[in-house]
């Protein structure tokens, strides 16, 4: 039994690890520990996935993964006064940020800085008077702040090409009642699923494994490069699900199963399969059509790594920004994957 507390603070320990695309050490030393110490053996592959396998007992092969990069920007210019152009890396947008702390990941070190916007009290001739009223804020627009010499970023390894992501002590988790409200829900909330199903799963029908795979936000990179090197029946991916006025999501304890998203269709005998499992388990799914939106499951089996995937996941406000999720929604999706691993056949 998954308690809302302790699924919680399963959250809560992988948010507060920074892990954005390519640079996902931090994270990776918590989830090996993690997986250690449910006794479960984890290793990696040369593009970064974390891999879990379980033996199973018919000979099926089933994936799932939860994608442990989280979204941010990359270094793009070191300028003068310790002043730092950046680029988004993922779907990361300024505003939704703000004017704050962010951490710059030099290769010696965290280093701290501010988002920056300019000045409100501007007149015309200002380039922030725009933003104001007529115009979005791009990162073209926003730099960072650290007021460190350029010798000092030098000894920092801040150059072209660091990460940079939300500062740390921004990114606590709230609790509102039965919701967990917090920065990196996606995907660090899927990476909890996937370390109770380690917790829980002792004797699944097929071959399990449970991925951690890295660089999900920039083309589901590590997803492909597993699934082009291990033969698989079938993948189910992990995922928040958008909360928005054109979909039918609906925000609350269900879970959420796509038929579809902006990479294709996910297979029809998978999500019937799911479906089937989850009304044994007497848990209610919603169905959804969604655009702007790719998993690893969809982009796998668009480009033939797999021949059926499915995503399932949880309704989320603020996507990409300061996401709130139901706990009730996240603990439901272990329930249904446990159950699928444990009574279904995926050969």
């Amino acid at each position: 039994m998954t308690t809302h507390d302790s699924l919680f603070e399963s959250i809560r320990e992988l948010v507060m690890r920074h892990s954005p695309s390519g640079l996902e050490s931090e994270v990776d030393e918590l989830l090996r520990a993690r997986f250690d110490a449910v006794g479960v053996a984890v290793h990696s592959d040369l593009s970064g996935n974390l891999i879990a396998k379980i033996p199973g007992e018919d000979g099926g092969r089933l994936a799932i993964t939860a994608h442990k990069d989280e979204i941010g920007a990359i270094v793009t210019e070191v300028q003068g006064e310790g002043r730092l152009k950046v680029r988004k890396l993922g779907g990361s947008f300024p505003w939704v940020y703000g004017e704050g702390v962010v951490d710059l990941l030099g290769d010696s070190g965290v280093v701290s800085g501010v988002l920056s916007f300019g000045s409100r009290h501007v007149s015309h001739a200002s380039p922030q008077h725009a933003l104001k009223d007529n115009a979005p804020l791009r990162w073209a627009d926003a730099w960072i702040e650290t007021k460190l010499s350029g010798a000092e970023l030098v000894e920092a390894g801040v150059r072209p090409g660091t990460r940079m992501v939300i500062g740390r002590h921004r990114k606590a988790p709230f609790r509102l009642k039965d919701h967990i409200a917090s920065y990196t829900l996606d995907n660090k909330a899927s990476l909890a699923i996937l370390l109770e199903l380690a917790r829980r799963v002792r004797k699944p029908r097929p071959d399990l494994y449970l991925v951690a795979s890295a660089k999900e936000e920039v083309g589901a990179v590590g997803a492909l490069f597993f699934t082009q090197r291990q033969p698989l029946d079938a993948l189910i991916a992990l995922e928040i699900c958008p909360i928005a006025p054109e979909y039918s999501i609906m925000d609350g304890p269900t879970p959420v199963l796509l038929a579809e998203d902006s990479h294709g269709l996910y297979d029809h005998g998978l999500n019937v399969m799911l479906r089937a499992v989850a009304a044994r388990c007497d848990i209610p799914l919603q169905m959804a059509v969604i655009n702007g939106f790719g998993s690893d499951g969809s982009i796998a089996m668009k480009e033939g790594h797999v021949p059926r995937a499915a995503c399932l996941g949880f309704p989320t406000q603020n996507t990409h920004g300061f996401e709130i999720a139901h706990l009730g929604a996240i603990s439901n999706c272990i329930d249904i994957l446990e159950a699928a691993a444990c009574q279904e056949s995926f050969s």
